[in-house]
């Protein structure tokens, strides 16, 4: 096909529609602000230690599942991928209780009705359910689908309400919704696709990556570059053009033209909608709309370096929530809840190097520091982050004896690390919040008013390696076709 093409921004789903327009012949040009790509895959080095911003598993990567079927698509699945422990790949502990997740519809069952029997007849339900939802997958690819992808009944149902009318055990309720930090469980608004879909993708098979997240977006991005495409850094776009009432390019760094007949935007749509030029294509209701739209929480991350030798590695991920904790209705200021997850060791050995401590953070709990300078923020900002490290460190601690004598260095970031490093509104760690309760608004499809703007990432459908792999097929598909791209996607799965 041919065409040019011009995609803001090198998160993946930038990337996985650079490559795919890359390989139907169209002329790409991705463009990054920072100086380097992958948005929230990339990693950073201190001393020995790797460390992911955002990353750090996926699930359903084996033969034949969802995201497998994808990444091979894209040529992701040469990648060092390591298998997470399928009888325990998420350990989720609520006060002095334990509970293991087993990989495998199956499998996971039958563990927790061994926890939960007066519950095996719900478990059970609840894992069918999840199962069918996951299996039909696919079937927005489907020409019936005429309303679009993210149109399904599911997207207007309650995922609380859901489990609330099917499980009775409160105690089960709260293990099952545990790993909840792999989306915002909002009990009054998170819709129940979004929340079958990724907990779904994790039992089929949960998978780390030694190496770290950015080993996906330098493959992309070098695929892009092999089939003619160009991914340049350190270029900001400040404007989006529009020219006889359709997209005609962009502007970077304040003053450079770049003519296209696509413009794909991979940052927060309301960060779109502010580089528009003025045109009577894009109203001030729209503008105003998607501006106002709620995002998700942010997070606190602590990224620790370990002493060699001083902590093995444990491949699973441990979720760790205080007695009493509900969460589906986390507070901001409160550390009730907290995410242990270690890093592939890269050295052949089963000894630890790092591990982060991920917990949920509100901007209400930082905004007043917005706008001061990395390394100028105060005194009080540094006891604020000290603060909740040690916070995530007690909870910790009490999961993993001699956590606190393992620590080499710790490296922490807020949603202001997000927002100031990622342009992500509010740092906001899964873009736009998505509501049952009004899907046609806040469950946002690739096409813009402006005829030739389109949108992708995390903010449009599902978060999440497999949601925004999803969603670049639909952008794509608003340029060359949904049949064939499907057909082409599926059906090479089918020739391996």
């Amino acid at each position: 096909m041919d065409g040019s093409v011009i995609i803001i921004g090198s998160g993946l789903g930038g990337l996985e529609c650079g490559y795919i327009l890359a390989k139907h012949g169209m002329k790409v040009t991705v463009l990054e602000q920072s100086d380097q790509t992958g948005g929230c895959l990339q990693t950073f080095v201190r001393g020995r230690a790797l460390f992911d911003t955002g990353f750090h598993y996926a699930g359903g990567l084996g033969d034949g599942e969802p995201l497998n079927i994808l990444f091979r698509y894209f040529g992701l699945m040469d990648l060092p991928w390591v298998r997470m422990d399928p009888d325990c790949f998420d350990e989720v502990v609520i006060g002095d209780m334990s509970f293991p997740f087993a990989g495998g519809h199956r499998q996971f069952a039958q563990r927790l009705a061994g926890y939960f029997p007066h519950e095996k007849d719900a478990i059970i339900k609840y894992t069918q359910f999840l199962k069918n939802v996951g299996d039909h997958i696919f079937d927005c690819f489907s020409p019936r689908n005429a309303d679009g992808p993210f149109s399904g009944p599911l997207f207007s149902r309650p995922a609380y309400g859901f489990l609330a009318g099917l499980v009775r055990d409160p105690l089960l309720r709260q293990v099952l919704s545990g790993t909840s930090l792999k989306m915002e469980l909002a009990a009054e608004s998170l819709p129940l696709y979004v929340f079958a879909q990724i907990n779904d993708s994790f039992i089929r098979s949960s998978w780390r990556l030694r190496g770290g997240g950015s080993l996906i977006t330098d493959s992309l991005a070098d695929s892009i570059r092999k089939m003619g495409g160009e991914v340049r850094t350190d270029t900001e776009v400040t404007a989006i053009r529009e020219k006889g009432g359709r997209v005609a390019g962009v502007e970077v760094n304040g003053g450079e033209m770049l003519d296209a007949d696509f413009v794909v935007s991979d940052i927060h749509p309301a960060e779109t909608v502010a580089l528009i030029w003025e045109t009577k294509a894009v109203r001030k209701v729209y503008r105003r709309r998607i501006s106002a739209l709620g995002n998700t929480f942010g997070m606190f991350t602590a990224n620790i370096r370990l002493k060699p030798g001083s902590l093995k590695y444990i491949n699973r991920n441990i979720y760790l929530h205080r007695a009493g904790a509900d969460v589906w209705n986390p507070r901001p200021g409160k550390t009730d809840s907290v995410l242990v997850s270690w890093s592939v060791p890269y050295d052949g050995t089963d000894d630890a190097i790092s591990l982060d401590l991920l917990s949920p953070m509100w901007w209400s709990e930082v905004e007043k520091w917005y706008g001061l300078p990395y390394g100028h923020r105060g005194e009080d900002y540094v006891q604020f982050k000290r603060m909740k490290t040690e916070e995530c460190m007690s909870l910790a601690e009490r999961r993993i004896p001699g956590l606190r004598d393992a620590v080499d260095r710790i490296y922490t970031s807020t949603p202001l690390s997000y927002r100031s490093c990622l342009c992500s509104p509010e740092g906001s760690a899964y873009g736009v919040r998505k509501d049952w309760r009004s899907p046609m608004t806040t469950v946002l499809a690739p096409k813009t008013p402006l005829p030739g703007l389109l949108l992708t990432g995390q903010s449009l459908g599902l978060h999440g390696l497999l949601g925004v792999s999803m969603t670049s097929v639909f952008t794509c598909a608003e340029i060359i076709g949904l049949d064939a791209l499907a057909t082409e996607i599926l059906c090479q799965n089918n020739k391996t």
